[in-house]
């Protein structure tokens, strides 16, 4: 059985709007005969990708005796909700009839755009939202890597180097739970700061035994626990980085502030040790004989998913990444689009006499997804949400085309910051694929 394991590290669920494309309205009721008009929205394309044409149909159903006369529009939006489009049909449906009106939205450049359709008619008014894409593969980023990306990256793993791991096993008592020794971990990691997490390990008899690993990485302020998939081939270690978890002993501040912690200084900002925090966990995996060190998947979905591209960038040994919904891509082309977490930077600045937004700009230059991807080198699967208002598609787009490994990616048209079991499925079967589990 395949380990499902990604969706438990996304850190915010959001709303599911308009599940496999439909929505169903109910009407008020008529004091002459107690009908409904009914909508259904339905998208030409599975994944809400077009090559150049958005097409739609919109079917309408109305159980009054009288007839229904109105107008159904819409309104295509971009990212940032800048209107580009808009278009409206005049309707009239009659008493216990319906009808189905197509629309085929044109003229749009490769993008991300949000479309809300809306019907007004004598008793009843609704408004159906979607989202879609033209040509996402065309997306790139105005905005390129600092040119000493590269460098800073790399004095940071000589910085981790210099501190001693300490690793400490320590085996739970609830050891035997679902056949799996349960194990907790604790190492010291960047600026002597010690990080923890969970490592469990199938039981067999075999003691040449060597286990696929599973670094789970924790979604925003998530607390991960040990975790009981039933995989004989896999053992699974999951990381609370600094200020997550059970690793919130010495960084403990309030969730709100944790993603701003120290941002006006690129050598101590939070994620920079946060990241620094993954490698470390790389480097227990390989002074554990029982792990296999050529068989490691990252993976984790927000802030994990994030991670887990970072960590696949700067470690060359990670074998295979997974990233679901990965925030904090293309960063400056986030301040537009997205509530969070822009609004926590533009407060931080506030409160730092000095400090402007364009330093911190310049500073998470240097924490941007998409110019992590850039490096990775190992098979990669990206997930995301079509309606997601916290990794926008367009964002993670331009971070999934940045990427020059092998990668695959998959879209939920209907789905906000989160991924459906599809994703989890095939993540599993290739990860069996990649490590040849079979």
């Amino acid at each position: 059985m395949i380990v499902k394991f990604t969706h438990r590290f996304l850190t915010i669920v959001c709303l599911l709007i308009s599940i496999a494309g439909i929505k169903q309205a109910v009407a008020q009721k008529s004091d002459n005969d107690g009908g409904t008009v009914t909508t259904v929205l339905t998208p030409h394309s599975k994944d809400g990708i077009y090559n150049s044409t958005a097409s739609y149909s919109f079917a309408v159903t109305n159980t009054y005796k009288t007839t229904q006369a109105g107008k159904i529009s819409y309104i295509v939006t971009t990212e940032a909700g800048k209107k580009i489009k808009s278009d409206s049909v005049r309707v009239k449906i009659a008493g216990d009839g319906s009808n189905t009106y197509d629309f085929n939205i044109t003229g749009l450049k490769a993008g991300f755009y949000k479309v809300n359709f809306m019907i007004n008619v004598s008793d009843y008014d609704d408004t159906t939202r979607k989202a879609f894409g033209i040509r996402p593969e065309e997306i790139r980023s105005p905005y390129s890597k600092p040119a000493d990306f590269d460098a800073f990256w790399a004095d940071a793993k000589q910085e981790l180097e210099k501190v001693k791991p300490d690793f400490k096993v320590t085996e739970m008592p609830d050891s035997s739970k679902d056949g799996r020794r349960v194990f907790l971990v604790e190492m010291k990691s960047l600026n002597g700061l010690t990080v923890r997490g969970w490592l469990t390990e199938p039981i067999t008899k075999n003691k040449n035994k060597k286990f696929v690993v599973l670094l789970g990485l924790p979604g925003y302020q998530v607390a991960l626990k040990p975790m009981f998939g039933t995989d004989p081939d896999i053992a699974i270690f999951t990381l609370n980085i600094r200020g997550s978890g059970n690793s919130r002993d010495v960084i403990n501040v309030r969730r709100e502030t944790y993603i701003t912690l120290n941002l006006e200084d690129k050598n101590r900002y939070i994620m920079k040790g946060a990241i620094m925090d993954c490698v470390r966990a790389v480097d227990f995996i390989y002074s554990r004989p029982e792990l296999r060190h050529d068989n490691i998947i990252a993976a984790g979905g927000s802030l994990g998913g994030y991670l887990a591209v970072a960590t696949s960038s700067i470690d060359k040994r990670i074998n295979f990444c997974s990233s679901a919904n990965p925030i904090l891509s293309d960063i400056r082309n986030l301040v537009n689009e997205v509530d969070w977490p822009i609004i926590d930077f533009k407060k931080y600045v506030t409160i730092r006499p000095g400090l402007t937004f364009d330093k911190v700009l310049n500073n998470l230059d240097y924490f941007d997804a998409k110019n992590f991807a850039t490096t990775i080198q190992c098979p990669t699967l990206v997930g995301l949400g079509l309606v997601d208002n916290i990794a926008p598609p367009n964002h993670v787009y331009t971070l999934y085309n940045n990427i020059p490994a092998q990668k695959h990616l998959i879209i939920f048209r209907d789905l906000g910051h989160e991924i459906g079991i599809k994703y989890e499925v095939y993540e599993g079967r290739w990860m069996r694929d990649q490590f040849a589990l079979f």
